[in-house]
C-alpha cells in the first residue's frame, strides 16, 4: 500500500510540473490574414427593384424621364433592366464616397419636392419589393467601362466560403484573370459584399449579344487555364447565380 502512495504522488508530482512547463511557456499568437484591403472610403451601393409585371414598361419611361432628378444628388455607375435570371427586375449601381455622404444624399433626397413630387410618388406605387446591398470593390479590380456602348452585361454573383478575400482572393483573381485576360470577356468590375449577404462576390462582365457569350462560354470551358482556374476558386464556392442584363438608355454605363 506505501509502495503504491508513492507512485502516486511521484505521477502526481510530474503531472503538475509538466503543466507549470506548459503554463510558463510562451502562447503562440493567433494569426489570421487579412488580406490586401480597400484604400480609401469608396463603396458602389447595388439596389434591385421589383416591379409589378403590368407596370414595368411605365415604370422604365418614368425613370427615363425623372433620373436627372435623382443623379443630381450622387453618381450613379449604371442602371440596367434584368432579361433573364429575373423577370421584372431593374438592377442599378451608385457610388459614394462615405456613409457619410450617402446619409447626406438621402436626407436631401427627402427634402426634395421634385424628387419627391414628379418621380417617388408615381414610382413607389409599381414596386413591389426592393432589396440593397453595400459592396466595395476588391482591391485588385477597377471598374472598367465596356469597350463600346450597347451590348449585354451579366452578373454573376457568387456565394463564397466565409473568410472574405483574404480566404479567395487569390484563386477567384485567377479565375476572373483567365476570363479576361484570354479575352473571353470584358470586367466591369469585381465586388464583395459589406452589407446584405455577407461573404458574397460579384462579377459585372460584358458581351457583345447574348449570343456571343454562349459562344464564349462554350470556347472557354474547353480552355485548360480556365479549367484549372475555376476548379482551384471553386473549392471556396458555397453557390452561384447570374443575371443577364441591358442596360438603359439613361445608363451611363451601357
Amino acid at each position: 500500500m506505501i509502495q503504491l502512495r508513492g507512485i502516486f504522488r511521484n505521477a502526481t508530482r510530474h503531472a503538475a510540473e509538466q503543466c507549470l512547463s506548459v503554463k510558463n511557456q510562451p502562447m503562440p499568437r493567433a494569426s489570421i490574414s487579412t488580406g490586401p484591403q480597400q484604400q480609401n472610403g469608396n463603396f458602389y451601393e447595388f439596389r434591385t427593384y421589383y416591379i409589378q409585371p403590368h407596370l414595368n414598361a411605365a415604370f422604365l419611361k418614368l425613370t427615363n424621364e425623372k433620373i436627372h432628378l435623382r443623379t443630381a444628388h450622387s453618381e450613379l455607375v449604371g442602371y440596367w433592366s434584368v432579361e433573364y435570371g429575373g423577370l421584372n427586375q431593374v438592377f442599378h449601381i451608385w457610388k459614394y464616397d462615405s456613409y457619410a455622404q450617402r446619409a447626406s444624399v438621402r436626407a436631401a433626397l427627402a427634402q426634395d419636392p421634385s424628387w419627391i413630387e414628379q418621380y417617388i410618388s408615381k414610382a413607389m406605387p409599381m414596386l413591389s419589393t426592393q432589396d440593397n446591398e453595400v459592396t466595395y470593390l476588391v482591391p485588385w479590380s477597377n471598374i472598367q467601362k465596356p469597350p463600346k456602348d450597347g451590348g449585354v452585361f451579366e452578373l454573376a454573383t457568387f456565394q463564397m466560403k466565409p473568410g472574405g478575400p483574404a480566404v479567395w482572393a487569390k484563386a477567384f483573381q485567377a479565375a476572373v484573370g483567365t476570363h479576361s485576360g484570354s479575352g473571353y470577356a470584358h470586367s466591369v468590375g469585381v465586388f464583395h459584399s459589406e452589407f446584405g449577404p455577407l461573404n458574397q462576390v460579384h462579377v459585372l462582365w460584358w458581351y457583345e449579344s447574348a449570343d456571343q457569350r454562349a459562344a464564349i462560354r462554350h470556347k472557354a470551358h474547353g480552355d485548360a487555364r480556365v479549367v484549372a482556374a475555376v476548379r482551384e476558386s471553386a473549392t471556396y464556392l458555397v453557390s452561384q447565380k447570374s443575371k443577364l442584363m441591358f442596360p438603359c438608355t439613361f445608363s451611363p454605363i451601357k
